[in-house]
């Protein structure tokens, strides 16, 4: 596993070295899949880190250090900012990766563990014991105030906010919707399979579908219609409540393929194709770059 430059990022938040290393260095970052996903497919795509500086940063959000995995073209400033949201597995190797895949593009991205607070997502054998030890617990308000504090600190370090848009996967793709219904300043966000609808708990007062007349960001939806844990009549039903908010449905976009089912950008998983994650990787990139993201 790799091993963070603990000296460079202790400065940036206000907590004491022993605090940092026991927080950041429990994490999986950039040197390991998550244990629910072994073996990892021999198609898993690796980006080197050459020309970059990547690893560990961390940040401050409410009085907990946020560990993140960050990504950009060494010694370059004023750089456009990519969110980075993870899958139910943590910040694992799959989502270093992605970043780094954008830094070498020229984006500043990062990755935040959004489960800090609740455990490390990585080390259980089953998604079941993720659901139930980890993502039951988190909150959305938390979830939405974590990513805040992620792009604050991009701001800080390097990136322009004026160019931010967020993606995420999953899991990771539901809370993108959320958080461009809550931050009408980012330029664009890109969802990958994420639930628009589902079940109301404590955690989860509200799903995408409820804030959808909020949205005044363009989100380009990618999904699988083979997908059996997303509906495909609930995105008709998301497609109904934008086009019925501010925007007129005006900006946001659905693709749907038709021989995918969920995960179809993982590379590392059985679940993976090929042509529809090349695709979809396309379509993002362009995505961002017609919304000024680049």
């Amino acid at each position: 596993m790799l091993k963070p430059d603990v000296d460079s990022l202790v400065p940036h938040v206000p907590f004491d070295r022993r605090t940092f290393l026991k927080t950041a260095l429990g994490a999986t970052f950039g040197g390991g899949f998550a244990a629910a996903v072994l073996p990892v497919s021999a198609q898993t795509i690796h980006t080197d880190a050459e020309g970059l500086d990547a690893g560990e940063v961390g940040f401050e959000s409410n009085g907990t250090l946020i560990p993140a995995y960050r990504a950009q073209p060494r010694s370059k400033t004023n750089l456009p900012v990519i969110v980075v949201v993870h899958e139910i597995f943590g910040v694992h190797e799959h989502i270093a990766d992605i970043c780094r895949r954008f830094a070498k593009l020229g984006y500043l991205a990062v990755a935040p563990d959004l489960f800090v607070r609740e455990g490390d997502a990585s080390v259980y054998p089953t998604i079941q014991q993720i659901d139930q030890n980890i993502l039951s617990k988190v909150p959305d308000a938390q979830l939405m105030s974590d990513l805040d504090a992620t792009v604050d600190w991009a701001g800080q370090h390097g990136g322009d906010l004026k160019r931010l848009g967020i993606t995420g996967f999953c899991w990771g793709g539901r809370v993108t919707w959320l958080y461009a219904e809550h931050n009408p300043h980012l330029k664009a966000a890109v969802s990958w399979y994420g639930r628009v609808a589902g079940p109301h708990t404590q955690s989860a007062p509200e799903n995408p579908l409820d804030l959808a007349g909020e949205l005044q960001v363009p989100v380009l939806g990618l999904y699988g219609r083979q997908d059996t844990s997303i509906p495909q009549d609930t995105l008709a039903q998301m497609k109904q409540a934008i086009a019925q908010g501010p925007q007129g449905g005006r900006g946001s976009e659905f693709v749907v393929y038709d021989d995918a089912g969920h995960a179809f950008f993982a590379d590392y998983r059985a679940s993976y194709r090929r042509a529809d994650a090349q695709n979809g990787w396309t379509r993002t990139l362009a995505w961002f770059k017609s919304h000024g993201v680049a």
